[in-house]
């Protein structure tokens, strides 16, 4: 009898505890969640962009040539359709030739690679790819939003793999990359 006392006891006992650390962690959830959302002020529109398109109506994206020394023949219509796609999927500009109220133009100014680390053996283990773009963004509808600025992204390999074996599927990550940071600066502006 008294083992079913203590048994029953601490069952209670549990079941107590269970229900202050279930209301304590309820508790602890809503008020970080309420906090997290007071502290967070985003105007969010479904295509990615926040532009007013009661005024902005078209953007103009001129070819980016490229301008470094070292050179990937793919390299430049790789980015430039890729930027362009950026904007045509993700926003309701339409893309003229000129007069845009949106201008991107630039270059590509640096496309290289470096080792970026060593062996155990004392030879290079990773390899490191970086390209690097120059954008000039004017904003005719809202000049104190123009701006030139450089963008760069890396990606490494092992450098025991032949820079052709993964030249293409890296530059595509860095232009990804890239065009996701100009679009960002351009008419993400959050």
């Amino acid at each position: 009898m008294k083992n079913e006392k203590n048994a029953t006891a601490a069952i209670k006992r549990k079941n107590t505890l269970k229900t202050v650390l279930s209301w304590l962690g309820a508790t602890l959830f809503i008020l970080y969640s309420s906090s997290f959302i007071s502290s967070c002020s985003v105007s969010y529109t479904f295509n990615g962009a926040s532009i007013d398109y009661t005024k902005t109506k078209t953007i103009q994206i001129a070819d980016f040539p490229i301008r470094s020394n070292y050179v990937w023949g793919p390299m430049a219509s790789i980015f430039n359709n890729q930027l362009k796609d950026q904007y045509a999927h993700h926003t309701k500009l339409t893309q003229v030739k000129k007069n845009g109220d949106l201008k991107l133009e630039g270059e590509i100014t640096r496309y290289e690679q470096r080792n970026k680390s060593v062996s155990a053996e004392g030879s290079s283990a990773q390899v490191e790819l970086s390209m690097t773009v120059n954008v000039r963004f004017t904003n005719n509808v809202k000049h104190d939003e123009d701006f030139e600025r450089q963008f760069t992204a890396a990606q490494s390999y092992d450098s025991r793999m032949s820079l052709n074996a993964v030249q293409e599927k890296l530059v595509t990550l860095m232009v990804k990359d890239i065009t996701d940071q100009i679009f960002n600066a351009t008419v993400a502006i959050w």
